[in-house]
């Protein structure tokens, strides 16, 4: 009996895609994220805080990193880590080694896909994602268990044909929420969400069949005046539950809140001691509440939710919009879309804490940029962003996600519309100057900030 327990596997979830894994004397982490906010503005839903003197205690036999996006790869996070803990992490750059190594790690593993990583009681074989560049899949066994954890990623059919090949698969964490971070962008040309899983999702988990499935990557909410709080998850944890379980009957779905944890055995599953340092906030069976017929605020509404900057600051704002993103944009590749192929107008709207917009107006075509004062053309692409959010991009590395830009949200001449209705609008010329080689910034700063307070 004792033998048993020991190798039973106890599974407990962090936040996100966050989980830790033990068996017999080994523990191991997946994308640990002990923020909350994290990235800036998503908030734990349901609420939960940590307990950092506990987890400065913790000594992991590794952690896994799956990839360099912030809320999977938070330096914040990993910080309270002792510096010889191993750390493996799937990234095809090698700044981000170099960055976890100053952080002071030494133990720092670049992981291959297909290559396993023995730690104790576990193998982790790294799997390919959709996105190979970015994600990745892992693949978990211990005690004649067979667990795999999706995180962000979709699966391709090539993955897929393997992944079968190794089954069965006990327990499958996946990503359930098909996540609307594009679409709030330019509100005003979304098309309706779909509340229906996907169907590759479908087709997908009858293939793999697992027994039990855990809808992972948590649901999160944004500042409690933010539109956005309503915008983000048409997919509820109930809505997955029920679509999975009338598609594959055979398979229990289970859900895990931050801080719970089961004990995986054979072909049962039974609840254990929670995480103590990951400690809830009120209710914790809440779901997500999805408004698509709400109104979206304004920039400039927004903007006036959103803290004053200095003078000093908003001075470096206006110089990039001035002198710093052209010199930026024309440093890039050209535009993707064929749509910048010929002249177009392109106007950038700054607003500050009084919801007053400061307005930059600039022709582009492939890869040249100029300033104009020409302000009687048709415009041909409009780009809005709250200055202190701009200011953050620009010295902090705020994501995407938190920028509450807005793109494209209005009626253009009728010409305009009819040519840039299928533009991919991340080939917005702000979005491309501030993230197309700017990996890691949101890391950088995080390094720059706690070398300066070990400085003291």
């Amino acid at each position: 009996m004792l033998k048993e327990i020991e190798m039973a596997l106890k599974i407990s979830r962090i936040l996100h895609a966050g989980y830790v894994f033990e068996c017999a004397e080994t523990q191991i982490a997946f994308d640990p994220i002990f923020e909350n906010p994290f990235s800036k503005n998503c908030h734990a839903f349901p609420n939960v805080k940590f307990d950092h003197e506990q987890i400065k205690k913790i000594k992991f036999d590794a952690i896994f990193i799956s990839h360099f996006h912030d809320d999977h790869c938070s330096l914040e996070s990993l910080n309270f880590f002792d510096r010889s803990t191993p750390i493996y992490i799937y990234c095809i750059f090698e700044e981000l080694f170099l960055i976890i190594k100053e952080l002071g790690f030494v133990n720092v593993h670049k992981l291959q896909i297909d290559v396993s990583v023995i730690v104790g009681s576990f193998e982790i074989i790294p799997r390919k994602a959709l996105d190979a560049d970015v994600d990745s899949i892992f693949q978990i066994k211990a005690s004649g268990l067979n667990i795999l954890n999706v995180v962000d990623s979709w699966i391709d059919v090539e993955t897929l044909n393997l992944l079968t090949q190794l089954g069965a698969w006990d327990m499958i964490l996946w990503p359930f929420q098909t996540m609307r971070e594009i679409e709030v962008l330019a509100p005003s040309r979304a098309a309706v969400a779909a509340k229906e899983l996907p169907i590759e999702w479908i087709q997908q988990l009858k293939i793999l069949k697992p027994k039990f499935l855990v809808p992972s990557s948590c649901q999160f909410i944004q500042e409690s005046w933010s539109w956005f709080r309503y915008a983000y998850f048409p997919i509820t944890y109930q809505d997955f539950k029920l679509q999975i379980e009338s598609a594959l009957p055979a398979t229990q779905v289970v859900r895990l809140n931050p801080g719970v944890s089961v004990v995986l055995e054979n072909n049962t599953l039974g609840m254990s001691s929670a995480l103590t340092w990951v400690q809830p906030i009120g209710e914790q069976e809440v779901d997500y509440e999805y408004k698509p017929d709400q109104k979206p605020m304004s920039t400039a509404e927004i903007a006036c939710k959103l803290p004053q900057i200095s003078a000093e600051q908003t001075q470096k704002v206006f110089e990039f919009c001035g002198r710093g993103l052209i010199q930026k944009y024309q440093s890039l590749e050209p535009p993707q879309e064929a749509y910048f192929n010929k002249t177009r107008i392109w106007r950038l709207s700054v607003y500050d804490h009084t919801g007053s917009a400061s307005h930059f107006y600039y022709n582009l075509n492939a890869a040249h940029i100029e300033s104009t004062s020409d302000t009687k053309k048709d415009l041909s692409w409009s780009t809005e962003i709250p200055i202190c959010k701009l200011y953050e991009a620009l010295e902090n590395g705020e994501t995407l996600t938190s920028l509450y830009m807005r793109i494209n949200d209005m009626v253009f001449a009728p010409e305009i519309e009819a040519e840039i209705e299928s533009v991919d609008i991340v080939e917005d010329p702000l979005i491309r100057c501030l993230f197309s080689d700017s990996f890691f910034s949101y890391q950088k700063l995080q390094l720059k900030r706690l070398l300066a307070a070990v400085a003291g």
